[in-house]
């Protein structure tokens, strides 16, 4: 998964990356200039099995965020890196909930609802930037003979130009898959899925785990292909110097129920339709990041091509089942081991070993 984090200036934004990452991002010299970090998703499920198997490797799902240049109001179009965007799955927009008069805001107050609506103007204006271009190209060209594929996509560009102009994101317009195949190239940014980051004040600890609730944001997290999740930058980065046992202490004095990696990877999955299944053994254990609803033989070229091209079948016991019985050799006894074929939907939390021959 490749997330890009953007905002207007002054919202933490590359503080928040490097909580997520771990890396700490030059200042930013100019526009369309990017920062990759890669994060590690914590799993508890994952440690678990390395405590069972003491493996020779650990290797855990990760996320790569990208960390973009602040927005300054009115310049969405020209200062996003349209090109670098087009491998993004989903867009992550900072939003500025704390209070620090030592750092000042683009607009003299806080208020995340505003600022939300804002950017979500930006990108509209930046979209339909990129539509009204292409449509009256089109218009050009339709007018000459044996334009049948120019007339559908012009048909189908003027239907999101549409939506645009009554300020509607284009994730929230019912499209076809082949309809999104088509408009893929343009890479619309409002098409992409948007996770909405409250960066909270140091005393909203308590209000975290009610999300948009806590902060008007609603709306934001009732439409399509939309999450809010809230964590505070500023917290999270003193807890960063602490041993997880003070950290745990620390959060609980707060009323922080968990880790903001925790809270915003999790809802990067829910935004993204993602699930994790394990591989295991003495030699390696690993998390895998699936989509949602994928079958084994599509699973099983997560881990190789190889494996998905010779698929056989997918040995499959359930996590919970694995860590109850203790191993894999007891689940065989107790028939938890279950042997299914290409076309079973992986579900979350699923204990793997393909089969193959190639």
């Amino acid at each position: 998964m490749r997330i890009a984090l953007f905002g207007f200036p002054m919202t933490g934004k590359s503080t928040v990356f490097s909580l997520l990452t771990g890396l700490t991002p030059p200042a930013h010299a100019g526009r369309g200039e990017v920062f990759v970090g890669v994060a590690k998703v914590p799993d508890p499920r994952l440690e678990r099995l390395i405590a069972m198997y003491g493996p020779k490797k650990e290797t855990p799902a990760t996320v790569d965020y990208i960390d973009l240049a602040g927005i300054a109001k009115g310049e969405a179009a020209e200062a996003l890196p349209i090109d670098k965007l087009r491998t993004a799955d989903a867009l992550a927009h900072v939003v500025r909930a704390f209070r620090d008069d030592g750092l000042h805001h683009v607009e003299e107050t806080v208020d995340p609802v505003r600022d939300w609506e804002t950017m979500e103007t930006e990108l509209l204006m930046a979209d339909h930037t990129v539509a009204q271009r292409r449509v009256e190209k089109l218009e050009e060209l339709v007018t000459k003979p044996n334009r049948d594929d120019e007339r559908r996509e012009l048909e189908l560009l003027r239907k999101c130009l549409g939506a645009l102009e009554r300020g509607e994101p284009l994730r929230n317009v019912d499209l076809t898959e082949e309809e999104r195949r088509r408009v893929r190239g343009f890479a619309f940014l409002t098409m992409k899925p948007l996770l909405v980051i409250v960066n909270a004040d140091e005393s909203d600890g308590a209000m975290l785990d009610r999300g948009a609730e806590a902060f008007g944001l609603e709306e934001a997290a009732s439409r399509p292909d939309t999450e809010v999740v809230a964590m505070s930058a500023k917290i999270e980065a003193e807890i960063a110097h602490l041993d997880r046992e003070h950290a745990e202490e620390f959060r609980a004095d707060l009323g922080i129920t968990e880790p903001a990696l925790d809270r915003v990877i999790r809802a990067s999955y829910r935004l993204l339709g993602k699930i994790s299944f394990f591989t295991v053994g003495e030699d390696e254990c690993r998390a895998w990041t699936i989509r949602r609803g994928m079958n084994a033989r599509e699973a099983a070229g997560a881990v190789h091509t190889d494996i998905e091209r010779g698929f056989i079948r997918a040995e499959t016991v359930a996590y919970d089942d694995l860590v109850a019985a203790g191993s894999w050799s007891a689940c065989r006894d107790k028939g938890t081991v279950r042997v299914e074929g290409k076309d079973y939907i992986v579900q979350d939390g699923d204990v793997i070993d393909f089969r193959f021959n190639i």
